[in-house]
């Protein structure tokens, strides 16, 4: 439907006022802009729609029969865009007072409750819902409209997503301490590693995908290339991938976030692989061209702001 012959909603004020007052001159003066603005803009009306609106006398200005009609017309269009003005102002304050975060297992377990506690110190109106999913999941749900901001730990974001990096993580070999690489005197080397069958997250996770990606750029490429060995057990959550290399299932590699406390306290051992590039960049991501605004933006700030990280020094077996 073709709109260039309306004139627009505050013209169409200015007309009711013309109507109200009977004097371009009071019409003026409640619209606040001058009698010629106001001379002006009724010329442009009558230009647009093709009649006469408006007498101008030397009483004062009243409407034409076709200017009286078109007002009337006006009144329903401008009570219906109060109508929308109020409507967009409602979902405009429940969107600031919802926000939905997914992110991926790292990021929701060991970061957003800081976060999210700062935010709530901050905006304490806002009602926040987590999911925790892996990183694929998570792009997903940003380019369905099923939440509102992600964080996701791959090496790499769709193309329909735009982010930015908030904190720096690095992933690390871990086995149980009874474990041959627990106690071995040489370092494991990348090959050796790929070769070995892994208790891993499940296909789509970042930590999986992270350390696919390190072992890719290190490793030959093409019809030489060593196959990637099969995993020894996927589990859905890095705390099952612990839980279960602290059980002797055999090694993983997890974020050392999720693993610190347990090498500190000796329950795991932090095996090096000298040259295997396991860090990575943690992003907060949103659908392209869709910068996120509310509550978001402010989780987005706070992520920026208090996500400084620097990764423990290597701990080598023994």
């Amino acid at each position: 439907m073709a709109l260039n012959r309306v004139p627009d909603l505050d013209t169409l004020q200015l007309l009711l006022r013309v109507a109200s007052t009977g004097s371009l001159g009071r019409a003026a003066a409640e619209h606040g802009i001058s009698q010629p603005a106001v001379s002006a803009r009724i010329r442009s009306v009558e230009r647009l729609v093709g009649f006469a609106v408006v007498d101008r006398g030397a009483r004062g200005s009243t409407l034409t029969p076709a200017g009286a009609l078109l007002a009337d017309w006006a009144r329903g269009v401008l009570a219906a865009a109060e109508v929308l003005e109020a409507g967009i102002a409602s979902l405009r304050a429940d969107a600031d007072a919802r926000l939905r975060v997914a992110a991926s297992l790292t990021v929701a377990e060991h970061l957003l409750p800081r976060w999210l506690v700062r935010l709530a110190t901050d905006r304490p109106d806002v009602a926040v819902s987590l999911s925790a999913m892996n990183s694929t999941e998570v792009g997903r749900a940003l380019l369905a409209h099923g939440v509102d901001l992600g964080f996701v730990e791959g090496p790499a974001v769709s193309p329909d997503l735009d982010g930015e990096v908030v904190a720096r993580d690095e992933l690390a070999v871990v086995v149980n301490p009874a474990h041959p690489w627990a106690r071995r005197r040489r370092p494991l080397d990348p090959e050796e590693l790929a070769a070995t069958r892994l208790v891993t997250r499940e296909p789509g996770s970042g930590t999986r995908l992270a350390l696919e990606a390190a072992l890719a750029a290190l490793l030959p490429a093409g019809p030489v290339a060593p196959a990637p060995a099969t995993p020894l057990l996927e589990l859905s959550t890095a705390s099952a991938v612990r839980s279960a290399v602290e059980a002797g299932a055999g090694p993983a590699v997890l974020s050392t976030f999720a693993v610190e406390d347990d090498v500190a306290a000796g329950r795991l051992v932090r095996v090096p692989v000298p040259g295997l590039d396991l860090s990575r960049r943690l992003r907060a991501v949103w659908p392209r061209g869709q910068r996120p605004t509310g509550p978001a933006r402010d989780l987005l700030r706070i992520a920026a702001r208090h996500a400084v990280w620097t990764p423990p020094e290597p701990v080598t077996a023994n």
